[in-house]
């Protein structure tokens, strides 16, 4: 590790960035969980989230995500076969699509939210509210930190 640092901090710090690689890991295992649940992908589930809220647009999405406006196409078009979204023309500019939830797509989309929410009430429910603010004070500080670190390189 950095050479400038106690040996007891190097040994609480490898426990913390491997606690840390953990949690991510876990968190990627349970949202593929949920979504294979859900007959979806982790990634199709984000383009569901996405149309839920009022103005998706699939090349903004790709861009946030890093994602080619391809994969994102191919994502919709699943899920349109799925019948879970729908798309129409734009009507007041013809080169826009609108996409829009289904029925089905509503269901599926719900029943992923309340099996997310009774997960996190039973993972974090009884955890203390102190040690919960600060965690989420710790969390953005060091997510914070480590954009910085990565805009400046």
């Amino acid at each position: 590790m950095v050479n400038y640092m106690s040996k007891k901090k190097e040994r609480v710090l490898g426990r913390a960035i491997a606690g840390l690689q953990r949690l991510a890991d876990d968190f990627a295992e349970r949202r593929d969980q949920l979504s294979a649940e859900a007959g979806l992908t982790p990634g199709q589930w984000r383009v569901l989230e996405e149309i839920s809220t009022e103005d998706f647009m699939p090349s903004l999405f790709a861009r946030r995500r890093a994602q080619s406006p391809a994969a994102v196409s191919k994502t919709l078009r699943q899920l349109a076969e799925a019948g879970l979204v729908t798309v129409s023309i734009d009507e007041v500019d013809a080169r826009q699509r609108r996409y829009a939830l289904t029925a089905k797509g509503r269901r599926v989309l719900g029943g992923l939210r309340r099996s997310r929410e009774r997960a996190i009430a039973a993972v974090w429910g009884d955890i203390p509210l102190r040690d919960l603010e600060r965690f989420a004070d710790f969390s953005e500080s060091l997510g914070r930190r480590l954009e910085a670190y990565a805009d400046a390189r």
